[in-house]
């Protein structure tokens, strides 16, 4: 019987750079994309179309599409937030675009300078010009476990932001623990209350481990049926608008728990260790990721 599939989607060149204190220059985030590519990432989060002034390691997003290798069964996911990020993301020649939705307005109106009411609405208008230009668009509700600014996020908020991004044309809806404040069981409650919700969209999750639960809670996704999870190469990663929101899950400790557990992801373990550890070069800072000091099991 052939092992279940999970999809990976790779978020350590977007994510996993937002927040580094070196940025990278768009030549070096390429080889980081080509090395991800080579262990078998074939969904990845590239690039962010939003201010530099404001995110300024996300700035050349437009000579990192230009830069990357095409033709090799690869989706490019561009983050925009606004019309004018959508407009570049299809200039530049992205795969699909993914949209970031806070649930919280504390943190909505300081990542994105808008209330949560006010992002649904540019969204409906975001989707449709996606839509029109045949670009797919997934929605990334964010601060879904909780806000730093807002405290604790009530489920029924999540599931609205949830219900209102599908009904507008997302095909794939992500539940984003912002700040790695999230313990399996409102896992365990939040991914049926939403998946009730979003018709035929996909379901995907995204976690921290600020708090060491974040391993945990992508077994519990799985457990609740989900088969699409982000994680960040080395486990870097965090938000700038969000204090305290330190690193992603590391994908190559979670390939390592999802493959042990009789999940396939395509993804090479240790060919994505050795890119984490060659990213932490880079940024001066270890990876916070264990197979790389751990290895694998059996060792091969």
């Amino acid at each position: 019987m052939a092992a279940e599939r999970v999809e990976i989607v790779e978020v350590g060149p977007r994510d996993g750079l937002q927040n580094e204190a070196v940025p990278l220059p768009p030549e070096a985030r390429v080889e980081l994309i080509a090395r991800l590519v080579a262990a078998g990432a074939r969904r990845i989060e590239a690039v962010s179309f939003v201010n530099p002034a404001r995110v300024p390691q996300m700035a050349g997003a437009e000579e990192v599409m230009a830069g990357v290798e095409r033709g090799a069964g690869v989706s490019y996911i561009g983050l925009v937030l606004n019309r004018r990020g959508l407009d570049r993301a299809l200039a530049a020649g992205v795969d699909e675009v993914n949209v970031a939705l806070p649930a919280t307005d504390g943190f909505c109106v300081r990542n994105q300078g808008r209330t949560v009411a006010e992002m649904l609405d540019a969204f409906d208008g975001i989707a449709a010009a996606a839509a029109e230009a045949g670009m797919p668009v997934s929605a990334t509700v964010s601060t879904a476990f909780g806000c730093p600014f807002d405290g604790e996020t009530a489920p029924e908020r999540v599931v609205e932001v949830a219900r209102r991004a599908a009904a507008a044309g997302a095909v794939e809806v992500a539940l984003a623990d912002t700040i790695g404040v999230g313990v399996p069981r409102q896992v365990a409650d939040l991914v049926p209350r939403v998946r009730a919700v979003v018709g035929g969209a996909r379901l995907r999750c995204h976690f921290h481990n600020t708090r060491n639960t974040g391993y945990a809670n992508a077994l519990a996704a799985l457990d609740q049926g989900v088969r699409v999870l982000d994680a960040s190469v080395g486990g870097f990663g965090g938000c700038p608008f969000a204090p305290g929101a330190t690193g992603n899950i590391a994908t190559e400790d979670l390939v390592y728990a999802l493959e042990r557990s009789g999940a396939a992801t395509g993804v090479d373990l240790a060919a994505t260790a050795a890119t984490g550890t060659w990213l932490g070069e880079r940024l001066g800072t270890p990876p916070t990721a264990l197979l790389g000091r751990a290895g694998g099991f059996p060792a091969p």
